[in-house]
This record gives C-alpha cells, structure tokens and sequence, in this order.
C-alpha cells in the first residue's frame, strides 16, 4: 500500500506512540500538527487518508522550509516530491519532540530567524 493511501488515523497513532514512548503527550504531537498544517484540530481531519491529509492542509506552514536534517536517512530539505516532503516535514519534527527537543524550539515559537541544527 501507497502511504499517501494510508488512513492518516494510522499514520497518527504511530506518531503519537513515538512521542509518548519518549514522554511526550498526544497534545504536543496535535500542537505540531496544527501548527504545520494550519486545520484547527486534529479530530478534523481523523477519516482521510494520509495523502489527502497533506494535500488538503489549510495553510502548510511558511516556517516549514526551514525543517532540515535527516529522517530515515533522506535529507528532508532535499526531497523534490513535494508531498514526500511535506510528509517527512511532519515525521522529523515528531522526531524533534521525541528526542526531548521543547515545543516553543520544535516550533520555532521563540525564533525569528531559522533555527540552527
């Protein structure tokens, strides 16, 4: 199966498992997703597969072209898929709030410019 064919519900949980094992909550995974996206909850958009999910995103986040490093081994600001690339936008700031980064850095809240990796 495509994973753009995937119920996003799926992908959600998983997201939501990754963060929760490194003690983080569901709400912070919900604050990432509407933060990037622009849907006002994720409840909104739990029954739609993951492609039209990222494809019916309200507003992609402009600060999103700032998410750079590696996400299963694919440099994410080198990606040319712009679906694939908005999907590992998601997974590697997942990654961030896992790794214990905190949520106004994951975000870039706090920042002005572009945060450094």
């Amino acid at each position: 199966m495509n994973v753009f064919d995937m119920p996003f519900s799926k992908v959600y949980a998983c997201l939501v498992q990754k963060a929760e094992r490194k003690g983080r909550t569901k709400d912070e995974v919900d604050r990432i997703i509407t933060w990037l996206t622009g849907y006002p909850t994720v409840e909104a958009i739990s029954n739609v597969s993951y492609g039209a999910f990222i494809d019916g995103a309200p507003e992609w986040n402009p600060r999103a072209e700032f998410i750079t490093g590696k996400v299963c081994g694919i440099q994410v600001e080198t990606i040319a898929d712009p679906r694939m690339k908005k999907l590992r936008q998601l997974d590697k700031l997942v990654d961030e709030l896992a790794k214990g980064w905190p949520m106004e850095k994951v975000t870039f809240a706090s920042l002005d410019s572009p945060r450094p990796l």
